[in-house]
Formats: structure tokens, sequence, C-alpha cells
């Protein structure tokens, strides 16, 4: 291929329509399913569009943040319906600016200081927590309910201690927490409400608001929202993220420690949005500094890639259907499995929600032991996971303060936190799972029980 006889614009049409044909003949080309193909509990769902985006990107080699960035932050805020999205580079580095943003000095009085405290569970993926430990925060662990697998409400008044600032959960596996619950206690104490939705893009739940009842997604109805989008999740950029929130201080505060801290908040490559580059005064800084390197809060650069955001833009075109894919594969493996609920436990989803399911949880009763059930259904090609950390106080990670007896603070007992770490795993429900697979993994587990 030569480009001698042809524009920029022509040379890049003749490379990206190759980029097509390369992928719809080389790549998504497995045959039919065949029991005992292994069956992943998540893969990429893909096909010629984010790869096109991909190269398209590449060909312009900006490389960092750019106008597929700006794309996917509008598209995404627009389907979520919040005023303000900011891509970063992993779900984790969403949840620590999420938390970060809480620490500023802008937040006046409401801002977290080092042995404030944050109410949380164990329950869960270490990153909702890990920012909080970090920065020196004090973690209160909560208890979980089965077979929702969220916070217990219940404890949540119990929790609360003079120095509560913040409440800070995930929605396990799409299931939502019970958000009416947590969000009038957030109200009524004034704490700032944290959604890790990492887990659950896409998942809907009705809120009573001026007496009417009103559809929202997850993600957006606390202060702040975060998604990931590693190839596991809901969708994918292969590493990626996003903080969400309507509130405009919220919003200027994540964008600064997104970007290294920075008080300016013009984007890679434009300068002077503002027009006062150089006549105003920060701190003991002279008079005229340059805005550019004035910094209001000790951040980290966290963006993603334009790469990665290009392929963000067109995993978004698809995603409603990946979110109905899911919800049908959930309904097929819960009806398939139906019969079993005097072994097992199955997931029921939360009062006033319509998940966006990550996984399909299980979670064996007496008698029934969930390492054998595990390893029957591995080793007829279904993958399993774990509920991530189980309970994340017992992990090697808490030795010093566990041995200190500081550094986090339990609420009464663990007892289901305990209990998900011994008798539950999930398999997966991703929209490239076929029937076929589906009804598979039923047979494989009912096997697995009834063995």
């Amino acid at each position: 291929m030569k480009f001698d006889n042809m524009t920029e614009n022509e040379a890049r049409e003749q490379i990206l329509g190759l980029v097509e044909e390369y992928c719809d003949t080389f790549h998504n080309k497995k045959g039919p399913f065949k029991e005992g193909d292994r069956i992943p509990y998540a893969s990429r769902v893909y096909d010629h569009h984010e790869m096109v985006n991909l190269v398209d990107s590449a060909l312009e080699f900006w490389l960092t943040s750019g106008r597929f960035t700006d794309e996917f932050e509008k598209k995404l805020g627009e389907y979520l319906g919040v005023r303000f999205c900011s891509l970063v580079n992993s779900g984790s580095s969403a949840n620590l600016v999420a938390f970060m943003a809480l620490t500023s000095p802008l937040l006046g009085e409401r801002r977290v200081k080092r042995g404030d405290e944050i109410i949380t569970v164990a329950c869960g993926f270490p990153t909702t927590v890990a920012p909080a430990i970090q920065y020196g925060a004090v973690p209160v662990f909560v208890d979980v309910t089965i077979p929702q697998y969220n916070i217990d409400v219940t404890k949540l008044e119990e929790a609360l201690s003079d120095k509560t600032k913040a409440v800070m959960i995930a929605h396990t596996l799409g299931n939502p927490f019970d958000l009416r619950a947590v969000k009038a206690f957030c109200e009524r104490h004034d704490l700032w409400l944290v959604e890790d939705n990492c887990d659950a893009l896409g998942t809907r739940y009705t809120m009573e608001e001026d007496g009417k009842e009103v559809e929202r997604f997850t993600g957006t109805i606390g202060d702040i929202g975060t998604s990931s989008f590693y190839p596991p999740h809901h969708m994918t950029m292969g590493e990626g993220g996003a903080v969400y929130t309507d509130n405009p201080l919220l919003n200027k505060i994540i964008r600064s420690f997104r970007d290294w801290g920075r008080d300016c908040v013009c984007p890679s490559g434009r300068d002077n949005m503002c027009g006062h580059r150089f006549d105003r005064q920060f701190g003991q800084l002279p008079l005229g500094y340059d805005h550019k390197y004035v910094y209001s809060h000790l951040g980290y650069n966290l963006k993603a890639t334009d790469m990665q955001a290009a392929v963000g833009c067109a995993q978004l075109d698809k995603f409603p259907s990946f979110v109905e894919r899911r919800r049908q594969n959930f309904a097929r493996l819960k009806a398939g499995l139906a019969g079993l609920e005097d072994r097992l436990i199955l997931p029921e989803p939360a009062e006033h929600s319509t998940p966006s399911w990550f996984g399909f949880l299980i979670t064996c009763r007496e008698g029934v032991d969930r390492n054998q059930v595990v390893r029957y259904v591995e080793g007829k090609g279904v993958q399993t996971r774990m509920l991530f950390a189980g309970n994340l106080t017992r992990h090697p990670c808490f030795d010093e303060m566990r041995n200190r007896g500081e550094g986090y603070r339990v609420v009464g007992s663990l007892s289901n936190t305990d209990r998900i770490m011994s008798d539950t795993f999930w398999v997966g429900v991703y929209p490239g799972m076929t029937d076929e697979m589906i009804d598979y993994m039923a047979k494989t587990i009912r096997q697995a029980v009834e063995a």
C-alpha cells in the first residue's frame, strides 16, 4: 500500500478500512459452544468499531487525553444524566480521586481530616477502602446482608460517631445497596456519600423525591460516583475509570486531584481559557505567577490516554445492549437453578432496583461444601470467583492494624461477611455468553450440588 498520490485523510480512510477488514476476518471467530469448553466469568465484547477507533486515535499520535476523552466524558455524562464526568486511568484511581476530593480544604468544615471516620463494609474490593486508610482516615466496618450482599442499613446509626464524615460503599456485583436508607442517613447527619459504582454501571434505582418516584442510575444518587473499565467490567477500554458528580465544587476538586493537583482547569495543550493566566495572586506566589503551574492540592497524574478513550467511545454505543443481555443471562441462570433453594442461597435484587448484573452470587447452605462445589465446577470448565476480599480485615494487609488494635473499627459482628468468605462464590453473566453457555453453567452447578 502506497500513499504517494493520496491526501492524509484518504490514506487514513484506507488504513481504517483495512483495520475493519482485519478485525472482521481474524477476531471474534470462535466456533459454537461445546460442553466442556472454558467459560470465563467475564470477557471483552467488541467488534471492528473499537479497533478502528483505537487505530484512528493512534494515527493522530496525541497519546494523552484529547478529542476522544472529551467525547467519552460527554457521552458517559449524558447517559448517566450527570453534569460532570472525569475519565481516569482505572476504577481504583477513580476511588482514590473520589475519596481524596473529600479531603480538600475547599470543603471547609465538611472536609475529611486524618482520624475522621468513613462508614463502609469489609466484604468487597479493597480499593473502596484503601484510599481512606492510606490518607489516615478510619474505616468503620458494618456487616452485610444475604442474599443482597450489601450493607446492613440497620447498623448505620450504631456506626455513627462524632468523627464520621462520609459513607463510601460499593454496589455489589450490580445489586445496589439500600440507597433510600443510606441517602437519608447521610442527609440526616450531613455526611458525604460516595457510590463505588464500578460493578454496577447501568443499574437503575427508584428514589422518592418530592413525593414522586424517580428512577435514576446508581452512581448518580450520592455526591460522587465511580466506575471501572477494566476488561471484566460492564464495558472496557483495557484500563480506565471515571468519576462523576453533579456538584460543581466537587468536580473542580476531582479534576485538580486527577491533574497533578493544579488549580488551572485548562485541558492539556490549551492555555489561558480564562484569560487570567498571568494576572492573579495565589498563596505566597508572586503576583501574576503562571496559573498553569499553581497547585491547590497535592494531587496525582491519573489521566487515561486518548487511545483508551477511543475504545470506550465505541463501547458506550453498545452499552445499553450489554446491560440488557446481562439481565437476560442472570434471569436464565436463576431459572436454571430453580429447585436448589434448599441447598443454595440464590441472589435477590435489592428492593426498588433494576440491576445491571456483574455476576451471579451463590451461597452454599449448611451441609454443602463451597470448596467442593467450586472445584467440581472449575473442573468442568466454568470459571468462578470469590466475592473479592471476603472479609478484608482478615487479610495480611490488616495484620499490623489488627495487632495494634487501631486504624479501623468494627460495628457489632461481621458474621455474614465471614459466612460469605467461607460459603459464597460467583459465576459470570457477561454479554458474550450464549444461552447454551448459561444452560451448561446451570447444569454443572446443579451436578456439583447434587453429587
